[in-house]
């Protein structure tokens, strides 16, 4: 009997995972715990390996698409003309009688609701190259038919998916406010940047508790955990793995961690663990910063702080003009959590500490 391979539950609350490379094709010979498939969640990939052993007769579901739990990904064993007749029968369409794993010779294979898209955007499905298992056209195949055919093309894939979904619902969601003030770096060893505003920042979220929770539905949680995280970017795109306990351990702890986070994020060998659960985050861009931007809020956190170009500036103390390593700090907050004198206070708060 054919089996069908689900995807399954991952844990942490995922209900949707991406197709990010299947490791066999339609029509290979597989063992049981060999490597099936990658799928991409939440920013990191997990490796799957077949739950049985036989032939791969189905591919029901392309790289790079998206579905939830429960949605059956492949099937293993049996034959693949009864598989494919299988899926026509589900689909209300007449089976397909062909060579196993061919398309039938002539026939164009679309589900009816494919069908009437072509037919409502005036594409000839006999134009269309298939991209879906087994050779059908999917929707997508046929809209991006119907689009002139202008540049280059790529689908949103993997960690920048999962970025387009995160911010476009931040940007909606959130009403963001930024605040910015100069800070003086004299104190600072700049080579223990980031594990010192890591530390400053949580030992300052403990005096404004309002910055350091999330909103959900009428109510306003407030953490008693100071997991900071930090923006890290990587040849895939940005990622924000958590630095957790913050407001207790040493400046050489906070160090190594971010150093060993920052390492795994660019061999993208992040597990799903280390990218969740934030209550705050902090982002320096380095040798990148610019004199100042606005970081977006990493939703369903309600603040941001970011730490920007650092550069010896004329600045003057006691009556004189002296130089110094000045910096612009920020502080990006949604504004239906935190009022505005609240968040500039935090803001001297993180400073004073830096500054001390």
């Amino acid at each position: 009997m054919p089996y069908e391979f689900k995807l399954p539950d991952l844990g942490e609350g995922l209900t949707e995972g991406e197709v990010a490379r299947w490791l066999v094709a339609e029509g290979d010979e597989i063992a049981e715990d060999q490597p099936l498939v990658e799928i991409q969640t939440d920013k990191t990939t997990v490796e799957i390996p077949s739950p049985a052993a036989g032939q791969v007769t189905s591919i029901r579901v392309a790289e790079g698409d998206v579905v939830p739990v429960g949605t059956v990904l492949v099937v293993i064993g049996g034959n693949v003309t009864e598989q494919a007749a299988s899926v026509s029968e589900t689909r209300g369409q007449t089976p397909d009688v062909s060579e196993p794993g061919a398309p039938p010779v002539g026939r164009v294979q679309a589900t009816p609701l494919v069908r009437r898209v072509a037919s409502e955007l005036g594409v000839p499905l006999e134009s269309v190259a298939p991209t879906g298992p087994g050779g059908r056209i999917t929707e997508a195949d046929v809209r991006a038919a119907a689009r002139p055919a202008e540049g280059r093309r790529e689908k949103v894939r993997g960690v920048r998916r999962q970025i387009v979904e995160h911010l476009t619902r931040a940007h909606r969601e959130v009403a963001a406010v930024t605040y910015v003030e100069e800070c003086d770096f004299s104190t600072v060893d700049l080579k223990q940047l980031l594990p010192t505003v890591l530390q400053a920042t949580a030992l300052s979220l403990q005096e404004f508790p309002e910055l350091n929770a999330r909103l959900e539905g009428d109510e306003i949680v407030y953490l008693d955990r100071y997991d900071l995280g930090v923006a890290v970017q990587t040849e895939q795109g940005l990622v924000v793995p958590v630095v957790r306990g913050c407001a207790e351990r040493a400046l050489e702890e906070l160090r190594a961690d971010v150093d060993a986070l920052a390492e795994k994020a660019r061999a993208g060998k992040l597990e799903a663990a280390e990218l969740r659960g934030s209550t705050f985050t902090v982002t320096s861009a380095g040798k990148l910063a610019g004199l100042f931007v606005t970081p977006l809020v990493n939703s369903p956190e309600v603040g941001i702080l970011g730490v920007h170009r650092i550069a010896p500036r004329p600045v003057v103390r006691d009556g004189e003009v002296v130089v110094r390593p000045m910096g612009n700090i920020s502080v990006t907050f949604d504004h239906r959590v935190v009022d505005g004198a609240r968040a500039a206070q935090f803001t001297l708060a993180v400073i004073a500490r830096l500054e001390a």
